[in-house]
């Protein structure tokens, strides 16, 4: 595929070692950290021996606190690793690496990331750090995979940018990851492209991986699914759903690109999600709406309109019906319950653990 090799300027078996610069974000996901990590781990040993390294930058060279409370060292700062970008091109990719945090706007950082870019270092963004490459300026006109529950703001944020519900994104140079588990999949993918699948094979082995996504699959399963769905009609119609939620087409326009009957997508809905297409239409607009009340400073009319709601009246209702509370209450109860990042006012910090959390319970 052409898109292939151009995102594989990066990774060509050309060259024998890669050397991975991770800058790690305040609350960065450990999970996400060590599934990118553990790959090029078992990537030398697949191998036998060092084809990859890595190193830990923070701002200040300081260990830095993981969103679990666990702190991981830093082998560098931010400044000394500028430097080193500056004299020379040792870096084979520049790796941000965040979490559910919405990180807060950084200068230096930007700064080298634009660096990187101009020397043709690749970029490689994990979870939050998808943010900071599009604030930077770096992701416009691409394609990013961003995590579900910072989707929302993102796409209000960021409307140059194409985002999608994926596990992990190549677009060129730019990679992009929505965190979770997926990194092990993303950096997979790059050990192929350098590799070959035989060594992919041997790291799945010994990490007792059964399966591997590819990149562009689907991110997490159908909201309210127990089981994962293989109906393909069935997942065409929720993924036209999802890409349709600020202008929500009629549901029969829906079916109609399915290729099966209106009574069987009724059927199949009922099935395998216990409800009807509207209705699982509705709730996952009033999700989109309920993230971003919680995560921007939109006012609750534009949220409405961001969730395909012609009428404010007609949003409340329905969301007071979804939630047992009104739209502005959700805004003020996450603040009051510390879930929104008070220290930065320019860009509101969510937990998306929490926020499942207050979901539940209202739903419940």
């Amino acid at each position: 595929m052409a898109e292939d090799e151009e995102g594989a300027g990066m990774l060509t078996a050309q060259t024998t070692h890669r050397s991975f610069s991770f800058y790690l974000l305040p609350s960065f996901s450990l999970q996400a950290f060590s599934c990118a990590v553990e790959v090029l781990r078992l990537a030398n040993e697949a191998i036998g021996r060092n084809v990859y390294s890595w190193q830990v930058i923070s701002e200040d060279g300081q260990p830095i606190m993981s969103s679990c409370r666990l702190a991981v060292s830093a082998d560098s700062a931010l400044r000394n690793e500028r430097e080193r970008t500056q004299k020379s091109n040792a870096t084979s990719a520049a790796v941000i690496c965040g979490g559910s945090a919405i990180p807060r706007p950084d200068r230096q950082l930007d700064a080298w990331l634009r660096e990187c870019r101009i020397r043709r270092i690749p970029l490689i963004s994990i979870g939050g750090g998808t943010i900071v490459v599009a604030r930077a300026g770096l992701a416009d006109g691409r394609r990013c995979a961003v995590h579900w529950e910072q989707l929302p703001l993102f796409c209000e944020q960021f409307p140059g940018i194409e985002s999608t519900q994926t596990a992990f994104e190549h677009d060129g140079d730019l990679h992009t990851c929505s965190g979770g588990d997926a990194p092990f999949d993303m950096f997979l993918h790059l050990v192929e492209r350098d590799h070959g699948s035989a060594i992919v094979n041997r790291i799945c082995e010994k990490a007792i991986a059964y399966r591997t996504r590819s990149a562009g699959e689907r991110q997490r399963l159908p909201l309210h699914s127990r089981v994962k769905l293989n109906h393909k009609a069935v997942m065409k119609v929720i993924g036209l759903m999802e890409a349709s939620l600020d202008e929500p087409m009629p549901v029969d326009d829906l079916v109609a690109l399915s290729g099966i009957s209106r009574r069987q997508i009724e059927r199949l809905f009922d099935r395998e999600l216990g409800r009807s297409p509207n209705r699982y239409y509705m709730e996952l607009r009033l999700e989109r709406a309920q993230l971003l009340l919680v995560s921007t400073n939109l006012p609750v009319v534009e949220v409405a309109v961001a969730c395909g709601f012609i009428s404010p009246s007609h949003f409340s209702k329905v969301y007071r019906e979804a939630y047992g509370c009104a739209p502005h209450q959700t805004r003020l109860a996450a603040r009051a319950d510390g879930r929104v990042d008070l220290m930065d006012p320019a860009l509101l910090g969510l937990n998306c653990t929490e926020l499942s959390q207050h979901r539940l319970s209202m739903t419940a």
